[in-house]
């Protein structure tokens, strides 16, 4: 019976929606497609069917069984007489073994011929299960490695490369060296792109390839966390030629390795636009580089989308409405300033209003605001371009970051003469905004009569929400500032892991967020060259909640877990 007849006979589709398959795959063979999919296939493709109904199905009419590979225990041992040629070519993956029985796992059990094959070879008895393709991916990724099926072609010089679907943005510029060749080669090229490619579909920010004693280790940083990745050993034996294509690619100078190099990547991969920074610093056991990924087709800067508190949106919301003053941002690198920056531009932005930004470097281009890239190297510093800026008639400013007093001065100047200005501070809390500008060598009253409030933030992991799982904490194995909040026996959630979140337990960032607002007594306090800590014990007695605070409002909320919150905040002193 064909496949498209047992969808119908299960109930599965309707008539007309077979008539419609038919056509399409008619369709497809009259345009000279030689592979033109399977009914079932079509099925799945144009999202009328999950590919685990479809391969339950099959299975059954079959009569064999169908596995989930995330539960299933997996005999890798099997890989070291398994012909690896039949896994990358077919896509199948052994996973046990009873006596002389086989068992393999496919995506397609109606494609019986590789599996003959490898009875022919492996002289015992084949027994097929259904399992989804991407699952089968995983195991093969995860077990050879990323690039594994090029680090073969790499090795037996195979020829006819396919199309790995990523594209690269611009000329490149060779110089005809040998390693330039080398770093040529198809196979070296597309092992570079599915590193990229692999870092994109995982929705990692930054990839980093590392050269150590025993070879290459590249890392991706998911969701803020660093994640080895697994790639077979023999890809050191073109660590040379993967540190050149990337180079290449950056329009970088491959021959010198003692100097620190910056270069940008622009590529296209499936409709979207994605940027790359990279950096290149020569270490002891070879060059390092790490790459920042910026995905411009998947940023939305929304300010109600950020995770702030209800309380704490409405009074940002205000601020960033005030005809004049500074609005400072502060966290660590990587604690998402700079999205809460745009986020708020792109709520405030419109046609009566000019809004310049000085950055260094633009990651993000925002249609209707006007962005200028700092260059250090021709003296387009923050403060000379902050300086240019106010000949512009801007009615709002963000400059990047306050780094030296030159530009510290320059904001305050421009507060002073009734723009708004947004900026960023690296440092640990709210409070410490204000003595860090004094340090820099602002004066007391200016700092006190110029900044409006700081928002000091940190990003924290969400729970993937197909699999959290609720428990009750034992009140003894949380932290005393948590324990003194939640109730006995109140119900809180952890990470477990599925396919959704490729097994961490988390899916996507939000942020937790300290807004201090500087009202009349901590300008009072600010003036008289207060402490932090006097200026955060203020605003705590004002009614500010802490990170810390913030984050166990998600905890309780089963937005993320305690680990997190423990992660990237520390217990309040005196709270």
């Amino acid at each position: 019976m064909e496949t498209g007849d047992i969808l119908l006979h299960r109930g599965l589709i309707t008539e007309q929606q077979l008539a419609d398959l038919r056509t399409v795959q008619r369709d497809e063979m009259r345009n000279g497609q030689r592979d033109s999919l399977r009914l079932d296939q079509l099925a799945v493709q144009k999202n009328i069917l999950a590919e685990e109904t479809v391969l339950t199905t099959l299975a059954e009419e079959l009569g064999i069984g169908y596995v989930d590979l995330l539960e299933y225990p997996v005999n890798l041992s099997l890989l070291k007489t398994f012909p690896v040629r039949f896994i990358h070519r077919e896509r199948i993956f052994p996973i046990g073994e009873y006596d002389d029985l086989l068992v393999v796992a496919t995506g397609d059990p109606l494609n019986v011929y590789p599996l003959d094959e490898v009875a022919s070879i492996t002289g015992k008895h084949i027994q097929p299960v259904a399992a989804l393709k991407a699952e089968i991916e995983k195991l093969i990724k995860n077990n050879l490695g990323v690039g594994s099926e090029t680090i073969d072609g790499l090795i037996a010089q195979a020829e006819n490369e396919k199309d790995d679907g990523i594209e690269l943005v611009g000329d490149l510029e060779l110089d005809g060296s040998e390693l330039s060749q080398q770093a040529q080669e198809p196979s070296v090229i597309r092992l570079v792109n599915e590193i990229m490619i692999e870092a994109i579909e995982s929705r990692a920010s930054d990839i980093h390839i590392e050269s150590e004693s025993d070879g290459l280790s590249i890392r991706f940083r998911i969701d803020g966390v660093l994640h080895v990745q697994n790639f077979p050993a023999e890809i050191n034996r073109f660590q040379a030629a993967i540190i050149s294509r990337l180079k290449i690619m950056s329009k970088l100078n491959i021959a010198e390795r003692r100097l620190p190099q910056d270069g940008r990547i622009q590529l296209k991969y499936a409709g979207r636009d994605i940027d790359v920074r990279v950096s290149v610093i020569p270490m002891i056991h070879g060059e390092g580089i790490v790459m920042r990924l910026l995905d411009k087709g998947a940023m939305e800067f929304s300010l109600r989308g950020l995770g702030m508190n209800p309380n704490i949106y409405e009074t940002f919301s205000n601020l960033i409405r005030l005809p004049h003053g500074i609005i400072l941002v502060t966290g660590p690198t990587g604690s998402g300033k700079t999205t809460t920056l745009y986020s708020a531009l792109t709520e405030i932005k419109d046609a009566a209003t000019k809004i310049i930004t000085t950055e260094d470097p633009v990651e993000y281009r925002l249609d209707g605001i006007s962005q200028i890239q700092v260059h250090q190297k021709i003296g387009l510093t923050f403060a000379a371009s902050l300086r240019s800026i106010l000949r512009h008639d801007p009615d709002i400013v963000l400059v990047g970051e306050i780094r030296d007093l030159e530009t510290a001065e320059n904001a305050v100047q421009a507060a002073l003469t009734g723009h708004l200005v947004f900026s960023t501070l690296h440092t640990n809390d709210a409070a410490g905004a204000y003595t860090r500008l004094i340090d820099m060598g602002v004066e007391p009253f200016l700092v006190s009569s110029c900044v409006e409030a700081v928002m000091a933030q940190r990003l924290v992991r969400n729970l993937c929400p197909h699999c959290k799982e609720a428990y009750t904490p034992d009140l003894n194995d949380v932290p005393p500032d948590f324990a003194r909040i939640v109730d006995a026996g109140a119900e809180l959630f952890r990470p477990k892991g599925c396919r959704e979140c490729r097994g961490v337990g988390y899916r996507g960032r939000s942020g937790i967020y300290e807004l201090l607002v500087t009202s009349n007594p901590i300008r009072e306090i600010t003036g008289k060259n207060a402490t932090a800590w006097e200026v955060k014990k203020r605003a705590l007695s004002e009614g500010m909640r802490t990170l810390r605070m913030d984050g166990w409002r998600k905890v309780l909320a089963g937005e993320t877990s305690v680990d997190e919150v423990v992660r990237v905040t520390k217990q309040d002193e005196f709270v």
